[in-house]
């Protein structure tokens, strides 16, 4: 089964990791892979190491995540490491790296459930061939994917089984407020 969760609001990551939690408590090997995304402070890091699910990230971190992390200093917004992912010098690179590395882990059959986090920036960039990510979802016919991202290109949906497309009616950040730690990262 190959399941997408997209669109313009909260909750595409989070979804994901809910499935992966499900699929972690029957006994499935799970695997998340984060397409342009590094060293970040994000609350997924933690709580997947803390259920031995691994989680690779590929692609350029923030220079304060390690005080982030620790709550020394609050996230600004100033968009440096989204910048740097989407920098074709650096992130084309770091795609070909996050491809190859699942090609191996699809090949070696370890894991049940496959998240590809963020997969859509890579797509909607062209740092990533949308027949390459075909062909290789539908290698693994015994895997469980989920996509993840915003904008995720319609062209795969003839190989998507459930696509979710979440949208914000309401949320806090609307109204000035700042991701809170534990809940938005």
């Amino acid at each position: 089964m190959i399941t997408v969760f997209t669109g313009q609001g909260k909750g595409k990551t989070t979804s994901a990791l809910g499935e992966a939690v499900l699929a972690y408590s029957q006994g499935k090997r799970v695997l998340m892979v984060q397409f342009l995304k590094g060293s970040t402070y994000s609350g997924e890091l933690v709580g997947l190491n803390r259920l031995a699910i691994p989680i690779i990230q590929f692609g350029v971190g923030c220079r304060w995540a390690g005080m982030i992390r620790t709550g020394m200093k609050h996230c600004t917004g100033c968009g440096e490491c989204f910048r740097e992912n989407r920098n074709p010098e650096i992130a084309l690179d770091l795609v070909k790296q996050a491809f190859d590395f699942l090609s191996t882990e699809v090949a070696a059959d370890t894991y049940q459930v496959i998240i590809l986090d963020e997969i859509s920036h890579a797509l909607n960039r062209g740092f990533i061939d949308i027949n390459l990510l075909k062909e290789l979802l539908q290698t693994g016919s015994s895997l469980d994917w989920i996509l993840t991202g915003r904008g995720m290109p319609e062209t795969i949906e003839s190989v998507v089984d459930n696509w979710y497309d979440l949208n914000m009616l309401k949320h806090p950040f609307s109204q000035g407020v700042s991701s809170r730690r534990g809940i938005e990262y």
